[in-house]
């Protein structure tokens, strides 16, 4: 009985793809259309793809060219081809600038950079390709109904770029090569004004000068420990009532008495 169900499947299936095939290799317009809206309404956005891709050079210029092209970018998008779908939207928005859809596709060339983005540790080019089409988005459009969701995904990019921004932060810092970290840490804080980790990143300036100082040389550690002084005071300007306060006054207390000693023993 398995043996007989498992011949009937595969007939199935092999009568199906013959099915397809043929559609495929049609001159038919019409009906090869129509087999495309077929597919794509029953979710079979692969066999719909290949045959909304026959038909574009042959219906361009008709009235069946623009919501073919918009099931065409769909396809992709179905098919979690993000980048292959961001294009295409784009695309439709340039063919059909006045289209009804063109606002959606406008929206969904931003989203699928967003989909395509990776995890923080890679590379983020399309996470900040998505925040400026993002952006653009709501400057076009500032009374869309999809104003609040790009706004919310420009936040999610830009939190995922600080978190890229502050471990290679950390990286600098636990390899040893504290000027840098300083450097980077002082750039995410200007980069990330809003975040709830600002008063962490200033800590984290304070700590990377004071480690920079005492590993420098003894003719320039005084100007090195004054500068961990100076991020301090910056620190408490802008914290006052940080978590971190009592470990920034302990590097506060550890550079002073650095510099002491160093003009006691210079006396």
């Amino acid at each position: 009985m398995r043996k007989y169900l498992i011949t009937f499947l595969v007939l199935t299936l092999l009568s199906a793809c013959s099915g397809y095939e043929q559609v495929l290799k049609s001159n038919d317009v019409n009906y090869k259309l129509k087999k495309a809206n077929e597919y794509y309404e029953n979710k079979k956005y692969m066999q719909a793809n290949a045959l909304y891709e026959s038909l574009i050079p042959v219906m361009k210029n008709t009235r069946n060219y623009e919501p073919l092209y918009y099931r065409y970018a769909y396809t992709f998008y179905n098919m979690k081809d993000y980048l292959s779908a961001s294009y295409h939207f784009k695309n439709f928005v340039d063919f059909f600038p006045t289209s009804k859809d063109a606002e959606e596709c406008e929206f969904l060339h931003a989203f699928c950079l967003y989909k395509e983005a990776p995890a923080p540790s890679l590379d983020q080019t399309y996470t900040i390709k998505a925040v400026g089409a993002l952006q653009a988005f709501i400057n076009t459009h500032p009374n869309s109904k999809r104003v609040k969701q790009a706004t919310d995904i420009i936040d999610a990019c830009r939190e995922k770029l600080e978190i890229k921004d502050a471990n290679a932060a950390k990286l600098y810092y636990d390899i040893g090569h504290y000027k840098a970290s300083g450097v980077a840490y002082k750039m995410v804080g200007r980069n990330y004004p809003e975040s709830e980790k600002g008063d962490y990143y200033q800590l984290m300036i304070i700590k990377s000068w004071y480690q920079y100082a005492k590993n420098s040389i003894a003719k320039k550690q005084e100007e090195r420990y004054a500068t961990a002084i100076e991020a301090y005071k910056e620190f408490m300007e802008n914290y006052p009532n940080s978590k971190h306060s009592n470990e920034a006054k302990e590097y506060l207390t550890l550079a002073n008495n650095h510099i002491n000693k160093l003009r006691n023993e210079h006396k």
